[in-house]
């Protein structure tokens, strides 16, 4: 079993914050937390979920202004 990764989201990438996600997602469904540790994780995969939404509310407000300025 892993513990959870502490790391900071500053130098994430967000096909890695996703393949982490799912990681977590997958050992939650298979029982592979222990009780005790499961809100460290559980934590983690919310701070992977912001920062997620985060990247992609910035990517389409970069894709609009794209749009905007070839209009």
């Amino acid at each position: 079993m892993t513990t959870p990764k502490n790391k900071s989201t500053d130098s994430l990438k967000y096909s890695d914050a996703i393949k982490r996600l799912e990681e977590i997602v997958s050992n939650i469904e298979n029982e592979e937390y222990d009780i005790d540790v499961l809100t460290d994780y559980v934590a983690e995969a919310t701070k992977l979920i912001a920062f997620c939404k985060s990247k992609l509310h910035r990517t389409e407000e970069e894709i609009n202004k794209i749009f905007s300025a070839e209009n």
